[in-house]
């Protein structure tokens, strides 16, 4: 199987039978890596206590593809997106557009997207809000919030945040988000 010329569209790869999970990047199908543990377990987490302060017409949901064109669709860990005029039955991808928040816990096999790559992709794109989060050098949770700042080229974190409770990024939660590297803290089953 060789790619077009062109690159892939989404509509061409998501019908193809691949054995992994992909992302589509500038017409590129990229593998996405295997996760461990504590990323799911934190992952799930942030989405639950999201779902938990959430107001309406804004819902959450976890490795959702998220559509900036036919040719890019990064799947970010969680999303938090606004829900009015889109067809819940019949969409396959989120549009950018849509998006409130975007949250990315970062991986080995992810770093340098997670750091670099998707914060100045969603930004360029205007979605107000980006959480990077990550295991620091002491094993701890360091929770990184990028706000859409228009003087910030390229995007860089406006807060750090290790352990203990998130932000409520600009007044759009009601509560503090519990991250924690304990998977009984971070998971509500």
């Amino acid at each position: 199987m060789f790619p077009p010329a062109d690159g892939w569209t989404f509509d061409q790869v998501k019908h193809l039978e691949l054995p992994f999970d992909w992302e589509l990047v500038d017409g590129v199908i990229v593998a996405r890596g295997q996760t461990k543990l504590w990323h799911n377990h934190v992952r799930d987490g942030i989405a639950d206590a999201l779902k938990a302060a959430r107001i309406e017409p804004y819902r959450v949901v976890t490795e959702q593809c998220v559509m900036f064109d036919d040719r890019n669709t990064p799947k970010p860990d969680v999303i938090v997106y606004d829900t009015r005029k889109l067809n819940f039955f019949e969409l396959e991808c989120v549009p950018v557009e849509k998006l409130a928040l975007v949250v990315e816990v970062v991986s080995p096999g992810s770093r340098q997207d997670d750091r670099v790559r998707k914060p100045a992709l969603f930004a360029e794109a205007k979605v107000p809000c980006y959480w990077r989060v990550e295991l620091d050098r002491d094993q701890r949770l360091a929770v990184h919030e990028y706000w859409l700042h228009s003087d910030r080229t390229p995007p860089a974190p406006a807060f750090t945040f290790r352990c203990g409770r998130t932000p409520t990024s600009a007044g759009t939660w009601a509560a503090g988000i519990p991250v924690s590297g304990s998977p009984s803290a971070t998971s509500t089953g």
